[in-house]
Parts: structure tokens; sequence; C-alpha cells
């Protein structure tokens, strides 16, 4: 494995200053891939978050009293340093998480470009005129909640750390992030960036574990504002630790047990690299849009299967910083155990491993959470692998008669976050994405994400919708206005 990088200690920005923790204590960042030590973070506590709200709170007035246009320069700058950092925030990251090298592109990538996106957002945020009667003029405007708490998963660290200052900034509130305990190095980074070009306080970071840190944000009666990204018992945690204290704004993007329904009129060799693909594996599977139930007609199960397994079986493991390596380690020690734990439930219930399941073999592999891409076939709906979230590098393979079925296993779940349709028929194509309980939905199509388009879940796969105007809009209150003519 490539060790060039140096220890790295990251610091929490609180009120413009790079500082530790109250604590004084600190959470190691190991290297998934060699279990090496490879940073530190802040263990923050719920003080921390406190005086973070405190900054935020004081710097909010002057921020929101910017022009939207003054708001969007602040994040364009942001966006530039981070092109201009791009590659030492890479091969953190990558350190960091165990995703390959080769995808982790995309997400610094995709790290400025929210933050582009949403700075020229600003002049949307309008209110309306209402003829509610003829002697007044009512009229509604947006105003920001104040301070934002967002808390942020370990897949995809920097990237949703950027989304997560995107958007309220824009509306005109500050904002407190919560980095993931696991993989928190690269928001190091980002807090030295927004030390250095935005007024102090506008953004915060504060690092440690989801309790205190986590629990102190949801709990603090001023963050009347939070979104998550993560797992859906961590979401209901928040909605629970926020209710007990006051009435609070709460948006969840949750996980996800994503169909990919393929029907009888496609090409068994395209639907088995698309199938591949949409796993995510580059990820280990680590991503909630990926498509981990793959669904196929009867007439074409058995070929698709087949060339499924083979292509998953010659994925190559290896080294995150090798741009050769089609996946890495999993995240953490804990996760690997429950991912493999969940393979084990998948055996026991009679579901039948066609290839991968354990620790590859070779010296490169005896430290670090290593698995193998997994499939499994004879998956049923009542299945645990069949149901629940997995968030590793297994797939679950389904056969299905009729139409009906297909739908009918692709809504079994308490999930309803993406799903994928394959069929030259656009009349079925457009008939089962309407049937599909999902949120966002591909036909002949997976894994892309287009801004300006609204990204959420149904059922437990969350609340409200991100990457668009709605995701704008979800961070300002509406206030009507009647003003007297007469």
């Amino acid at each position: 494995m490539n060790n060039s990088l140096q220890l790295h200690t990251a610091l929490m920005l609180i009120g413009g200053k790079l500082v530790e923790s109250e604590s004084g204590l600190w959470l190691d960042s190991v290297d998934p891939a060699t279990e090496e030590l490879i940073g530190r973070v802040p263990a923050g506590t719920a003080a921390d978050v406190h005086n973070a709200f405190l900054a935020a709170e004081a710097a909010q007035p002057a921020w929101a009293a910017l022009t939207p246009a003054a708001r969007g320069q602040y994040l364009l700058a942001v966006a530039r340093a981070m092109r201009e950092r791009a590659d030492e925030i890479l091969r953190l990251e990558v350190r960091d998480t165990g995703n390959t090298i080769t995808k982790m592109k995309g997400d610094v990538l995709q790290a400025a470009k929210s933050l582009e996106f949403f700075a020229g957002l600003g002049s949307e945020i309008k209110g309306e005129s209402v003829p509610a009667s003829t002697d007044n003029l009512h009229v509604s405007i947006r105003e920001p909640y104040g301070v934002v708490g967002r808390i942020v998963p370990f897949n995809h660290p920097v990237k949703f750390a950027s989304n997560a200052m995107a958007a309220p900034l824009m509306a005109g509130n500050t904002v407190i992030i919560k980095p993931p305990e696991q993989s928190s190095l690269s928001a190091g980074i980002l807090a030295e960036i927004c030390q250095q070009l935005l007024p102090p306080g506008v953004v915060n970071i504060v690092t440690g574990n989801g309790m205190p840190v986590g629990d102190a944000i949801a709990r603090h009666p001023g963050i009347k504002r939070i979104a998550f990204t993560g797992s859906v018992p961590t979401g209901m945690a928040i909605q629970r630790a926020a209710a007990e204290v006051c009435v609070k704004a709460i948006t969840l993007e949750l996980g996800g047990k994503n169909p990919l329904i393929v029907l009888p009129d496609m090409d068994p060799d395209e639907i088995a690299q698309v199938a591949v693909s949409a796993m995510n594996f580059a990820w280990q599977g680590q991503s909630c849009g990926s498509a981990s139930r793959l669904l196929v007609h009867e007439s074409l199960h058995d070929a698709v299967l087949a060339k499924v397994v083979e292509r998953v079986a010659a994925l190559r493991l290896g080294d995150p910083l090798d741009g050769d390596s089609q996946m890495g380690p999993m995240n953490s020690k804990r996760h690997y155990d429950r991912v493999r734990g969940m393979i084990q439930k998948g055996v026991d219930e009679g579901a039948r491993l066609m290839t991968g399941g354990g620790r590859p073999e070779g010296a490169r592999f005896e430290k670090g959470y290593w698995l193998q891409p997994t499939v499994f076939a004879d998956v049923r709906p009542d299945m645990t692998i069949g149901r629940e979230e997995i968030f590793g590098p297994v797939l679950s393979v389904f056969k299905w008669r009729d139409e009906q079925e297909a739908i009918d296993i692709a809504n079994s779940t308490d999930y309803g976050l993406t799903a994928s349709i394959w069929t030259h028929d656009i009349k079925t194509a457009f008939r089962m994405a309407k049937a599909v309980r999902s949120g966002y939905v591909w036909v002949n199509g997976a894994s892309g994400h287009f801004y300006g388009t609204a990204f959420g879940g149904m059922k437990n796969s969350g609340l409200g919708r991100e990457e668009g105007l709605d995701e704008l809009l979800s961070y300002t209150e509406v206030k009507t206005l009647h003003i007297r003519l007469t």
C-alpha cells in the first residue's frame, strides 16, 4: 500500500478559529486498507456545539443582510479553493475512506460543483402575491431559519460536507456541520478554506462522535433546522431527540434497498454491465443509491445471473490509491463486521451464494477491512438480505414472472429511495415508474444525479428533497404580509 501521506491532524472551525475540542480528547483516523493510524480529529462535545451555535447566531444577521449575489460570490470562492486543493483533498479522502481514487475524483469535483450550482440560485428565493382582497396587498417573503445543523455520513465525506453548506448559506443561514466520526480528515481542509474565505461564524465544523456531537445538534433549542444523511435508525433517533426539545424542521436522506428491474426485451450483456456498475462496488456498495436488488424477468434470469457473477468475480481489489483498483476496503471495522453478519444471514436463510462472501486471499489483504464483492441468487423478499439495507458490496438477485410480481417485490421493503427500470417499451417503463414507490427513478439509466432535479426518498428513505430548488427553499420560512392600501 502507498504510505506516503504523513500523519494528518485536523482541527475544528468555530467562530472563524481553528480549534481543538474543549475536552482535549482526540479521535484516531485509521486507513481501512491497512489499519494504520493516518490522522486524528478533535473529539467534540456538547459544549463545542454550543460554542459553534453562539458563533453562528452572532454571524447570521450580517450574512443574511448580504445580497444573494454577494453570498454567491463567497460560495464561488470556496469552490475555487477546493478545486485548487483537489489533489490534496482527494488523496486524503481516499486513505480515510477506502474508496477508490478513480471514483473519488468525481466526489471532489462534485463538492465544488454543488457550491457553484447553488451560488447561482439566490434570485429564485421568491415570494408570492395573492389577490385575496381588493383593499390590501397580500404578499409572502422567504426568510432564513437562522442557524442550520448538518450531519454528514462517512461514504462521501467531502462531497456531502460541501453540499451541506451550499443551500443553507445561499438562503441566508449560517451552518454547523458535523462530519462523520469514521472519516473526518477532509473536513479539516474544508475548515481551513472556510476560515480563510468566509466571515467568522458563517460556517462552523465540529468533529466527534454522534453521541455527543450529533445529539447536541439535534437537541439544541436554537438550531431550528436540521438535515441528516445516513441510516434510518439514526434519522429516527434525531427526530426523537429534537422532538423532546422543541419543534424543528428536519429533512432526512436515509437508506435505500434499491431495485433495478429488468424486462424481457433487454440484452443480458448490457444488463450485466449496468447491474455491476449500479451496485457501486467502487464505493464497496457503501452508497444509499446502490442498486442492491436486481429483479430479472425469468426469461433472462439465468443468462444475466451468469454474466453478473462473472463480472463481479473479476473485479480487482487493491490499494484504493491505485487507479487500477476497482474496489477498496470497507470503511471501518465496525461496519465490516456488520456486513459480514448480513452475508451470513443470507446463507442461513437459504439464499444461494454465487461468488464472494469472505475476505480475499493474499498477503496484501491480511490487514484492513477487506471483503469480496458478493452476489446472492434465489433471494426472496422475506429474507433479511432481501429487505434490509446492507450498505456493502452485496448484490441480491430476484426472479420474477409478471409485471405485478416485479412491482410487488420492488415495493416490498420499507425503503423507497431510487429505482431503475430497463425496457425499450416506453409505455411499460412509464407505467412501472409510476407504480414503484421510490423518489428518484431512472429509465434505462442508473446511479447518475442531475443538479436541478429533486433527489430524495419515499417511505423510510427520508423526508425532503435535495440537489435543486426544493432544497434551497427548504432552508427558508414563509412569512405572509397584509398591507392595507385604503
